[in-house]
């Protein structure tokens, strides 16, 4: 189902069905008419499976804990290394989308799920990578004994945490904020709920989800390194990539190599922007809710030669019986329009027997890690942690500050611009892709140069990592707004701040929100990364909680590691539920279209 209305129609009459002028119909006269377009698409996705497998074989090899990690740094390497990292970032977004949609949902449909989910979404962001790889890399290594399988499953997790709650934020926040007209719809055609959200709910949030997703994969190439170039409890793991390649040679102080790295990092980028991500964004164009056609839409030379294609057409005919039994199966969920009746008491007493198991689980875990600490270290362990907490949090504040100022009129004139988004859209892919382990060598020259701290220097390694969500959310904001209100806009002679007040600052504030929250939740995470910067045999090391956590994972400090994303727990959820979550209530209240 599309939103937009198409404003042409075939004017042909029928032809009779003996006509000898009738073209073959079904999957046999559609293979009559195969033309080369077909025969390329066709040999590219023969080719695509073929690499997949080739490199896929690697992720089996025989793997021993004992060996130390070893890193070819021959430049010759980097092709392979980096299909071996494209396979990882792909099948941790495939493992995110999925996680999306089944915890969004049960988040949103849910209104007890909804109380225990978004707070355990609004953790599981403020843990860091390195906190989710300390258990991750002995998890999976014991999952897999003797096989190379268990670092990539670990590997892999690590970038899918990197991925999953930015998009899970955003479809979560369509989802509660459909606009009306699309719920009476839903409604008054009796739509079951699994068609409500394949026709409905999913095409109200593509947009966003798209572009939430391309954010998403600019965070797991970010955190790269981490994920490649793993090092546990005072042991070193490294999987072929371009990720562990760029921190050998970081390591070794090779600017050559590392330069290397620079330009296959760039090449990836433009390349998966090129043939994934720009298709994407221009497809998910036709699910602007509105009623008349943009001037200007969003093109693709990719997706114009996948549409000039067969194989979509005899794709769809052949799955078409599957997706009707998928239909079928699904009114075991119910009719939307279904009035819910609850009995008062029976919802009460609900309410609080679900309170009761959910806190009683909660206060078990606490009393379980408050045990393990005091046995260890003592609960004092908490007390340097929280300290170092309050110079990231000033950092993180500043950064969203700013961030907001410059990203958001950026955000806007690139959203409202499909001319200008082809040619950012790219160029903002590169900069959000970026690790910033790969400027470390930049950043500790220009520190040196200028005197200036690394406490301040900070802030805008950082920002490399958090800014680009509220740049992102803030480009889905600006296109989701209907082309028929701007219209309307500038029909009545609207300009400047009363534009803005109006009609933008409405228009994206759910999506600003939703880029804060997880600007705010990545801002945390890449201070680990950001709060020491090593080149050579240099190191700067920041005073902050993100210098604490990382110097915990490299010693395998596992008392000093838990009480330090503990606390970056508590103060990412203490800022969501103070200041975020009541914007997301505003929004949700007040803004949605």
């Amino acid at each position: 189902m599309s939103f937009r209305t198409n404003a042409t129609a075939s004017r042909e009459s029928p032809r009779s069905p003996q006509s000898p002028q009738s073209p073959p119909t079904g999957i046999k006269g559609r293979l009559t008419r195969v033309t080369w377009v077909d025969v390329v698409v066709a040999a590219a996705v023969l080719v695509l499976l073929y690499l997949t497998l080739k490199v896929g074989q690697g992720t089996t090899v025989r793997f021993s804990t004992s060996q130390s990690a070893k890193v070819d740094t021959d430049p010759s390497q980097l092709p392979y290394d980096a299909a071996r990292s494209l396979l990882r970032m792909f099948v941790a977004l495939a493992a995110s989308i999925v996680f999306t949609f089944v915890y969004a949902y049960a988040a949103a449909k849910s209104r007890r799920l909804e109380r225990v989910l978004i707070p355990a979404l609004d953790i599981l962001q403020s843990v860091p990578v390195l906190g989710f790889l300390t258990v991750a890399v002995s998890g999976f290594i014991a999952l897999f004994p003797g096989s190379l399988l268990g670092l990539e499953c670990a590997s892999i997790f690590a970038i899918f945490t990197s991925q999953a709650w930015n998009m899970t934020f955003g479809f979560y926040q369509s989802l509660t904020s459909l606009p009306r007209e699309l719920d009476e719809l839903s409604r008054s055609f009796r739509f079951t709920r699994w068609m409500r959200f394949w026709k409905v709910e999913l095409p109200a949030g593509t947009i966003g989800l798209v572009w939430n997703g391309m954010m998403s994969f600019g965070g797991g190439w970010f955190f790269l390194v981490a994920s490649e170039a793993i090092s546990v409890n005072q042991k070193d793991y490294a999987l072929p990539g371009v990720g562990s390649y760029a921190g050998a040679a970081i390591a070794d102080g090779d600017l050559g190599k590392v330069g290397w790295a620079i330009l296959t990092m760039a090449v990836m980028v433009i390349g998966v922007n090129f043939l994934f991500w720009r298709p994407l964004t221009a497809w998910a164009e036709k699910f602007k809710n509105e009623q008349s056609e943009a001037n200007e839409v969003q093109r693709s030379y990719v997706l114009a030669f996948l549409r000039r294609s067969n194989w979509s057409q005899l794709l769809g005919r052949a799955l078409r019986p599957v997706g009707r039994a998928l239909g079928r199966a699904g009114r075991v969920l119910g009719v939307d329009d279904r009035p819910l009746d609850i009995d008062p008491r029976r919802q009460r007493t609900g309410d609080i027997a679900f309170a009761l198991v959910a806190g009683g689980l909660i206060l078990w875990g606490l009393f379980d890690l408050g045990g393990y600490l005091h046995e260890r270290t003592g609960l004092g362990v908490f007390g340097e942690p929280l300290l170092l907490g309050l110079a990231t949090l000033v950092r993180v504040v500043v950064l969203i500050a700013v961030a907001t100022v410059i990203w958001v009129p950026i955000g806007v004139k690139i959203g409202f611009s499909p001319k200008l988004t082809r040619i950012a859209q790219p160029l903002v892919q590169i900069l959000a892709s970026f690790p910033a382990n790969f400027l470390f060598p930049l950043a500790v020259w220009f520190f040196l140069k200028t005197g200036l701290s690394i406490d301040i220097g900070g802030i805008l390694l950082m920002a490399l990592g958090a800014q680009w969500y509220i740049l992102f959310n803030t480009i889905a904001g600006a296109m989701a707004i209907p082309t028929d209100l701007r219209e309307a806009m500038d029909d009545l002679g609207v300009r400047g701040w009363q534009r803005w007040k109006r009609l933008i600052l409405p228009g994206v504030f759910p999506a600003y929100v939703t880029g804060g929250i997880t600007a705010s939740g990545g801002a945390w995470n890449a201070s680990i990364v950001s709060e020491v910067v090593t080149f050579g045999g240099t190191t700067l090391t920041a005073t902050g909680l993100g210098a604490y956590i990382a110097q915990a994972t490299a010693d395998g400090d596992f008392p000093h590691l838990l009480a330090g994303v503990a606390v970056m727990s508590v103060y990412v959820v203490g800022l969501n539920r103070l200041v975020w979550r009541r914007l997301y209530r505003l929004a949700d209240t007040r803004y949605a279209l």
